[in-house]
């Protein structure tokens, strides 16, 4: 009878981890593709901060070599 009660409890607990991964897979598919926010790059070890683009398609902020200037 304890052979049971073991392949019960281990069915459960398997069937258990099933819904929750398809929930997670479910969660993820619900999420956007692009995230707003900053994300952490793994390859470089740093936080990177997305640009936000204009209508043209062109970055908000001034390349690196030209300094941003608040009047004309």
């Amino acid at each position: 009878m304890a052979k049971n009660a073991y392949t019960f409890a281990k069915r459960s607990k398997e069937l258990a981890k099933k819904k929750k991964k398809e929930e997670k897979l479910q969660r993820k598919g619900d999420r956007p593709d692009v995230e707003e926010g900053p994300y952490f790059d793994e390859a470089t070890g740093e936080i990177v901060y997305p640009q936000a683009a204009t209508e043209d398609g062109e970055a908000e902020t001034p390349p690196a070599d030209q300094p941003a200037t608040d009047h004309p």
